[in-house]
């Protein structure tokens, strides 16, 4: 969970099975990727898979340690640091209730680089007061410290119990074991470090090529539950050895944000913690197009974003929602957010009852402005609705629709010739009692 109460209980449970497969075969090195669920890539460019997480790019470090702030005894401090100040930009959380760590590194990332980002699991420090501030201030300062650069040179991202203070001094005597840990092929450790209700690490990786050069983008993410995007939904950091200013890094950021993690939902619940931070080294000996590295951090950051709906809180089916047929892609993108959004449509698909009139419910719950009688609805190629009302269909076949670990649900609106895709999951028992008993 992104930054909800985490309890011992439910985080010793999530944790027994680290590295746990998502559904997806890991990306191996070479492997041209298929068109994203988000869309195609805007340039020619080539992009194919490659491995190594946030340590993809080359002269990028990173550790995750065990410092004592899990009951567990998992990995629950992370580093990751680019050797120098390089150019860095943020997209965190626009929920109002914002964790210490979100404004301490929105005022860092004013200047628009950084060297590092200290992440921590097992305690969110959000609406921890002022002693919450102070102790991200002065982690800051401790890992400028032991890396050689200026505090405010230290991004920070945590997530775990909201309304529980980080343990002061495991944390503060972590991060010289972390700076002491620090290696090319840390990412893996790193990305462990920063699950909690998580059950496996998400890591993804790219090589992007065009006519200009190529260039590396690398990445890991965490988030299960508390998933609604104000802008993110989790903790994710992307790297890449592309040559950016600070604008083209922000721009390039809140765009692939935007297609990526702002259309994904687990529960409906916006975190106080979200953060998506992105380090660009400039290492690159001859780098592509700033579209085309943009095209390969819009891959990274969807590959992540798929990742963290396949691991919902007590999901058993990964749910694939696109709107179709819409005035404008705004409208397509709305739409699908109040379906996938809907806990009755949810719960249908975990039974797989192919109710489509909730479906057509939430649609008109959206506030954007529809004709009812031009609606079509299809659960995978069974068509449940047409022009509003029931179309013929096997209601064995709409059901066995439902019932496979992947959903393919497509409303089309009538109304143009925009789409949009949200992904999401259903809504099972098991949800329910993970959150139930999440402080229990």
């Amino acid at each position: 969970m992104s930054s909800d109460p985490q309890p011992a209980a439910s985080e010793r449970a999530s944790e027994q099975t680290p590295g746990q497969a998502s559904g997806q075969a890991p990306a191996q090195q070479g492997h041209v990727l298929p068109t994203p669920w988000h869309g195609p890539p805007t340039t020619s460019a080539t992009i194919t898979a490659r491995t190594g997480g946030v340590c993809a790019v080359s002269g990028i470090r990173a550790a995750g340690v065990t410092a004592g702030l899990k009951r567990s005894g998992r990995r629950d401090l992370a580093l990751v640091e680019a050797g120098r100040p390089v150019t860095a930009a943020g997209v965190q959380t626009r929920n109002q209730v914002q964790a210490a760590p979100v404004t301490v590194t929105a005022r860092h990332l004013e200047a628009g680089y950084a060297q590092a980002v200290l992440l921590n699991s097992g305690s969110a420090n959000a609406c921890t007061g002022p002693d919450g501030l102070r102790l991200a201030e002065r982690s800051a300062a401790s890992t400028a410290e032991a890396l050689g650069c200026r505090p405010e040179e230290v991004l920070l991202a945590s997530t775990g119990v909201i309304g529980v203070a980080i343990p002061r001094q495991p944390l503060l005597d972590g991060i010289p074991m972390v700076v002491a840990e620090l290696g090319d092929r840390g990412g893996s450790d790193a990305a462990e470090a920063i699950r909690t209700t998580d059950t496996f690490a998400k890591e993804a990786g790219v090589d992007v090529a065009d006519e200009s050069g190529r260039c590396a983008v690398g990445g890991m993410a965490k988030g299960s539950g508390m998933i609604a995007p104000g802008m993110a939904t989790m903790l994710c950091v992307v790297t890449t050895d592309a040559s950016l200013s600070a604008e083209e890094a922000q721009e390039i950021l809140s765009t692939a944000v935007a297609r990526t993690f702002d259309r994904i939902t687990v529960d409906g619940c916006m975190s106080t913690n979200d953060a998506v931070l992105l380090l660009a080294t400039g290492d690159a000996a001859r780098p592509p197009d700033p579209a085309a590295v943009a095209d390969g951090i819009t891959a990274v950051c969807g590959d992540l974003a798929e990742q963290i709906v396949r691991d919902g809180e007590g999901a058993s089916r990964f749910v694939r929602l696109t709107v179709s047929g819409a005035a404008d892609e705004a409208s397509a993108a709305t739409v699908a957010r109040a379906v996938a959004d809907s806990v009755l449509v949810r719960t249908a698909i975990a039974g797989g009852d192919p109710n489509w009139g909730r479906i057509l419910g939430a649609v008109g719950a959206s506030g954007v402005p529809i004709d009812p009688d031009r609606i079509t609805v299809a659960f995978g190629d069974v068509t449940v609705c047409r022009d509003g009302v029931a179309a013929p269909f096997d209601p064995a076949a709409a059901s066995a629709a439902l019932s496979g670990p992947d959903v393919d649900l497509v409303v089309d609106l009538g109304a143009g010739t925009h789409t949009a895709t949200v992904l999401t999951c259903d809504l099972t028992h098991d949800y329910v009692t993970i959150n139930a008993e999440y402080t229990t």
